[in-house]
């Protein structure tokens, strides 16, 4: 993973680099998130795991990642005698895209103001900055 942004900017980016950068996947997540996109159909923990050749605590701690970030979402399943079990399955392209773009919003606001108060905390008072 780059160091920093202009590395970032430097090379080519592919949707899994991008998931990456924006929420900071770990390779299983990638992998179990990947599961989830190819197989199109919920699946449970337990199948998951199998998928991805990993215990099912390990598997789980990941799909909890995912959870956590909006990439996939969970649902119920009921038996008809009672009980029932959970599946997860990856969230719509488009809401995931929209969140990625709140959160990209967010961060380029938050850094703007961090550039300007570095420009204010480092400008040289006698030199005229480009806004004067």
């Amino acid at each position: 993973m780059p160091d920093s942004m202009s590395e970032y900017l430097q090379q080519d980016m592919e949707c899994e680099g991008l998931l990456e950068c924006v929420h900071g996947l770990k390779e299983l997540d990638k992998d179990v998130f990947g599961v989830l996109a190819e197989t199109g159909e919920p699946l449970t923990v337990d199948e998951i795991a199998d998928a991805v050749e990993k215990e099912r605590s390990t598997a789980y701690r990941s799909v909890q990642r995912l959870l956590q970030v909006g990439l996939i979402q969970k649902e119920q399943v009921n038996y008809d005698q009672g009980g029932y079990y959970h599946v997860y399955r990856q969230t719509a392209g488009d809401e995931m895209a929209t969140e990625m773009q709140r959160l990209l919003n967010d961060w380029y606001a938050q850094m703007g103001q961090l550039i300007t108060e570095f420009r204010e905390k480092y400008d040289d008072p006698g030199q005229a900055t480009p806004d004067q």
